[in-house]
């Protein structure tokens, strides 16, 4: 039996989820199917909000501090109409400590996460992956392909979009399986002729045949967003990016081309968060268009409640106090009685972020809609925008909010 919660997946969810969990004084278990030295390319989610930083200073002392330092804040942004500058807003410099967000990639923080896990004394069980899983009255059996196996009181599924937790509980997504293409690509930084630290949206790029195109700063390069068309073919733009970058960056830059890839961003929220002492988390609960910056955002967000939810059974005198929490990994073990106050909190968590999944998606599809802008009165509405920005200056700012759509979970000082 494992003493603590048993969390499925090592991504940025999984982690934070594995830190919170120690940071309460209860041991965590994460089980992972890749192993524990592989590497993940490309710069995938590289926001993370203010939010998220705070709950990561939560999470393990010095985390978040190493998070900020290694992240890189805008210097400003701005937005173009047709190649034309319709907003322009430059960032004063900020103090580490007061920095609204950072633009780190997605492997470098899970690196920070891992290694601090491991300080922290959270055990791993690396290339296992989860295939089985049974709700017992009061436990969870997870059972991996080679035949391993796990029992704790409760798990948070953190396995991603695809989650093997979460279609073996049978539990649908619902929403939008079409999904809209985009192709992603990593440009690294060419000190001889650096791009600004700006992010920077064009709607109908001249040099780009009309597609939208968004360009954003990270630590190390910058990441350019590429909208297909529908006649578009999202895996050859993705195979020869050059052909279509290399006009969209200024002459002479260098940069190398890290990564390149398509998704089709889908918009689904499951059913259900919780299926008996399974709780879901990050992609494995929901999936957002991009813009925005919601799904790891809400993700990290989804772990916090997690933890909390399991956590208050413990409050609830469901938890014996076995020892202070150190180094070695000890701290306290998860009874398997009280079932009826292990539901409720269950239910609270249930209820509370698939309300937030449910206004995050809203959100998302807002932006969505604009970046689409498939009827007609969308596209009049943004023409005419364009042509107000150049003697009002707040139609240029609608052009340059509206791609991310607003943030509010409907949680009283949560934005995800």
């Amino acid at each position: 039996m494992i003493d603590g919660p048993l969390i499925v997946g090592a991504g940025p969810v999984g982690l934070s989820a594995a830190l919170l969990a120690r940071a309460r004084g209860l041991p965590a278990h994460v089980v992972e199917h890749l192993p524990a030295a592989a590497a993940k390319p490309g710069s995938r989610a590289i926001f993370l909000h203010r939010q998220t930083i705070q709950t990561l200073a939560a999470a393990a002392p010095g985390l978040a501090d190493r998070v900020v330092r290694e992240g890189l804040v805008w210097a400003g942004r701005a937005t173009y109409w047709a190649g034309r500058r319709v907003h322009h807003r430059r960032h004063a410099p900020m103090p580490a400590g007061l920095a609204p967000y950072v633009c780190l990639p997605q492997p470098r923080v899970e690196t920070l996460l891992r290694e601090t896990a491991v300080r922290a004394g959270v055990t791993f069980s690396w290339h296992a992956r989860a295939d089985e899983v049974t709700l017992l009255d009061d436990s969870v059996l997870v059972r991996a392909t080679d035949g391993r196996q796990w029992c704790a009181a409760f798990v948070v599924a953190a396995d991603g979009a695809g989650s093997t937790v979460r279609r073996r509980l049978g539990i649908r997504m619902d929403g939008d399986a079409r999904g809209h293409a985009f192709v992603v690509v990593d440009v690294a930084d060419d000190p001889a002729r650096p791009l600004p630290a700006e992010r920077v949206f064009h709607y109908r790029h001249p040099r780009a045949a009309g597609r939208n195109v968004l360009v954003v700063p990270f630590a190390g390069g910058h990441r350019v967003d590429l909208q297909c068309r529908a006649d578009d073919d999202p895996a050859a733009l993705a195979a020869d990016p050059s052909a279509w970058l290399r006009p969209l960056l200024p002459p002479g830059h260098a940069g190398e081309i890290t990564w390149s890839s398509h998704y089709l961003f889908r918009q689904a929220v499951a059913e259900t968060f919780t299926s008996g002492r399974v709780l879901l988390a990050g992609e494995a609960a929901h999936l957002f268009a991009p813009f925005g910056a919601r799904g790891l955002n809400s993700g990290i967000a989804d772990a916090a409640a997690a933890v909390d939810a399991i956590a208050s059974v413990g409050q609830a005198g469901l938890v014996r106090p076995r020892a202070a929490f150190g180094t070695d990994g000890s701290g306290a073990a998860l009874r398997t009685d009280g079932s009826g106050a292990a539901l409720g909190a269950l239910a609270s968590y249930d209820r509370v972020r698939r309300a937030a999944a449910e206004r995050n998606r809203a959100a998302a599809g807002k932006a969505l809609a604009h970046l689409t802008a498939a009827a007609p009165h969308r596209r009049a509405t943004q023409r005419a925008a364009a042509l107000a920005a150049r003697v009002l200056p707040r139609a240029g700012a609608w052009l340059d909010r509206r791609p991310f759509g607003p943030r509010d979970a409907g949680i009283p000082g949560s934005l995800y």
